[in-house]
C-alpha cells in the first residue's frame, strides 16, 4: 500500500459541478447535470458527500469516519483520498489547498 501524502490532509473539500443527488436506501446516488452521468457513492461515499458540505478538510473527513467506523487510520486515509480523487477527475469534489 502506497504511502499518503499527508500534506492533503489540510485541504479543503468543496463540491463542484452541480449535481442532482437523492437518498436510495441509505446510499447517495448522483447525477451530473453538466454530463449526465450517474453515480453511486455507497455508504461510506455518501457519509464523505454529507460531510463535504461544510467544506471540511480532509483530515476532518477522516477523523469523522474514524470515529463512524473501525478502522486504522492509515487505511481510512487512503481510502478517503482515493475517492475524493475520484470524484475530483468527475468533476464532482473540489480541493482546494489552505494556504498558511
Amino acid at each position: 500500500m502506497a504511502a499518503t501524502n499527508l500534506a492533503k490532509d489540510h485541504y479543503r473539500v468543496t463540491y463542484g459541478e452541480e449535481v442532482y443527488v437523492s437518498d436510495m436506501d441509505g446510499e447517495k446516488v448522483m447525477m451530473s447535470i453538466h454530463t449526465g452521468k450517474y453515480y453511486n457513492l455507497g455508504f461510506t461515499g455518501g457519509r464523505i458527500w454529507e460531510l463535504a458540505e461544510s467544506s471540511p478538510s480532509l483530515g476532518d473527513i477522516v477523523t469523522v469516519l474514524m470515529n463512524e467506523y473501525e478502522v486504522d487510520e492509515e487505511q481510512c486515509r487512503q481510502q478517503v483520498h482515493t475517492f475524493v480523487a475520484e470524484l475530483e477527475r468527475e468533476g464532482l469534489l473540489r480541493l482546494l489547498r489552505e494556504l498558511d
